[in-house]
């Protein structure tokens, strides 16, 4: 493994990290750490008639609409798999996912994948310009082996 794939694997570890844990508010000023300030958030998903849809949030709204969520929920995203590819001062990772109440849980509350788009910036640091992720349902499965 390279060096820079450690350091974005890192970053990847500590997303994880500050979007786990028991019910209750994060720590959000983490984010600046890991986030290029610019960076923008996708969620997607299907709407009612199961037609695609995306959110796309800044830092600051993804963290107001995540608050609304883990305020009341437990919730553990923990890493099963992920691919990194790295060219010049960008980087990408494919990262599968599996979300918990508890860590300890068998089965998981839901799977998926979030793909990150990362910069190196001019201090040599690997920052996320760019995430969008989406999760299993019927008739899409994580291409584990």
């Amino acid at each position: 493994m390279t060096d820079d794939e450690t350091q974005i694997r890192a970053v990847i570890t500590e997303c994880y990290a500050m979007i786990s844990g028991p019910a209750g508010p994060r720590d959000w000023s983490r984010q600046h750490a890991i986030f290029h300030p610019d960076c923008i958030q996708m969620r997607t998903s299907l709407d009612a008639d199961g037609k695609s849809q995306v959110l796309r949030m800044g830092l600051d709204e993804y963290s107001e609409n995540a608050s609304k969520i883990l305020m009341d929920m437990d919730f553990h995203e923990l890493e099963l798999d992920c691919r990194v590819d790295v060219f010049g001062n960008m980087a990408q990772a494919w990262s599968l996912y599996e979300a918990k109440h508890h860590p300890d849980d068998a089965v998981p509350e839901r799977r998926g994948i979030n793909s990150f788009q990362f910069f190196k910036d001019a201090d040599g640091r690997w920052l996320i310009m760019s995430m969008i992720w989406d999760n299993e349902r019927d008739g899409l499965s994580l291409p584990l082996a």
